[in-house]
Formats: structure tokens, C-alpha cells, sequence
């Protein structure tokens, strides 16, 4: 009888602790219930009013990063045409390439990828063979290059492959990731996780071209094929 006793007790108070869990969450869900009982109609409109400017600011910022050539990965054709480019956009990445460097060919389908995705920057690829000056200028002696632009000054460089894992086979969220630390794009993951298989392995080095000595005007090739 003691064991049926003691089974009900702990029954009972069980109950209980359930009973007044309930009753919390209810006395919450209740007093929610009357904050927004007492917005009166003139605040439900102000707060419709300011989501609905939010809208259309946002709306018209897409509309004008279109305007000037974002949301797809582009090709320009001169020096002169790179500088236009840049003046125009906060937020620039331009490929230099080779056409005989297959290594850009990989780079084109994972920045094709992300001109669509990341409105907010623009995507762009120079031929080096087209661009002597810049290329010269922006110290760019190993391709393919990507030159990083904010506000029409180059933050930063991606030099090869070495940054996305030293490896042709490197996926389009490692690069999104790598464009992310160099603040060029709106990258909504954690930098502190680099999406490799192995940290390890792979590294996180970020070759800053800047430092490198100008060495003739031949270009270096970071494939295996040339």
C-alpha cells in the first residue's frame, strides 16, 4: 500500500508541476494578447506604413544594382570600361583571365552562380591580353586573378586556387565564403567556419598580391595546363 501511496504523490505533484507550467505559458500567451489589443488602429498603420517604405526602398535598390549591370557575370572589353564599372558600383569582383587557362573556365560557372545570387556586388571578367596597364597597375602576374573593389579601391585578391583549397574541385559556397571575408558581398554565414572539408588540409591563407615584386611582363599561369 506504501508503494501505491508513494506513486500517487509523485502523480500528484507531477500534475502539478505540469498545471503550473501551462498556466505560465497561458498568462504569457494572455498578456501578448493585450499589448496588441491596445495598439490602437493609428500604430497598426504606422507600423504597416514603415514595413511597406522598407519594401519599396528595398525594391528600388534591386532595380537600380540592375540598372547598372548586376545580377549576371559580364564580360567587358577595355581598361577604360573597368574603370566605368567600378566608379558605378560600391561592390566590385572582376575575373582577369586567359582564354587558354582552364582554370578560368572553372572560375566563370561558380561567379555566374553568384552574380545571381549577390545583387548587392557586381561580377565581372577582363581579358589580361586586353588590359596591359591594369593589369600592371593592380600587380595582377598570375591568372586567373580575382581583384576585390570597394568604393573603386581594391581591397583585396584571390590568386588562384590557393585561398578555395588549392583544388580545381573547390564548390561555389567555398568561394562565396572566401568573397565573404573580404566584406565584397553579403555573406549571411558564420566566416569563422570555412565550408571545407578540412581546415587543416586545406588552410586558410589569403594571398595578398599586393606584396609580391613585379617580375617582367609575362603572366604566370596558376594551371597545370599551360
Amino acid at each position: 500500500m506504501e508503494g501505491n501511496g508513494s506513486i500517487d504523490m509523485f502523480s500528484e505533484v507531477l500534475e502539478n508541476q505540469f498545471l503550473q507550467a501551462a498556466k505560465l505559458v497561458e498568462n504569457h500567451l494572455d498578456s501578448e494578447i493585450q499589448k496588441l489589443d491596445q495598439i490602437g488602429e493609428d500604430e497598426l498603420e504606422l507600423l504597416k506604413e514603415k514595413r511597406l517604405a522598407a519594401l519599396r526602398k528595398a525594391q528600388q535598390q534591386k532595380q537600380e544594382w540592375l540598372s547598372k549591370g548586376h545580377g549576371e557575370y559580364r564580360e567587358i572589353g577595355s581598361e577604360r570600361d573597368f574603370f566605368q564599372e567600378v566608379k558605378e558600383s560600391e561592390k566590385v569582383v572582376c575575373h582577369f583571365y586567359r582564354d587558354t587557362t582552364f582554370r578560368c573556365k572553372i572560375l566563370d560557372r561558380h561567379l555566374a552562380i553568384l552574380a545571381k545570387k549577390h545583387l548587392e556586388t557586381k561580377f565581372l571578367k577582363l581579358n589580361v591580353e586586353k588590359a596591359p596597364f591594369l593589369c600592371e597597375r593592380l600587380r595582377i602576374k598570375v591568372i586567373p586573378t580575382l581583384a576585390l573593389l570597394r568604393d573603386g579601391k581594391t581591397q583585396d585578391y584571390i590568386v588562384g586556387f590557393t585561398d578555395l583549397g588549392n583544388t580545381d574541385d573547390f564548390t561555389t559556397e567555398t568561394l562565396e565564403w572566401r568573397l565573404g571575408c573580404s566584406d565584397v558581398i553579403n555573406y549571411s554565414g558564420n566566416l569563422m567556419e570555412p565550408p571545407f572539408q578540412s581546415q587543416k588540409k586545406f588552410g586558410t591563407n589569403f594571398t595578398k598580391l599586393e606584396k609580391k615584386t613585379i617580375r617582367g611582363k609575362k603572366y604566370d599561369s596558376d594551371s597545370d595546363d599551360d
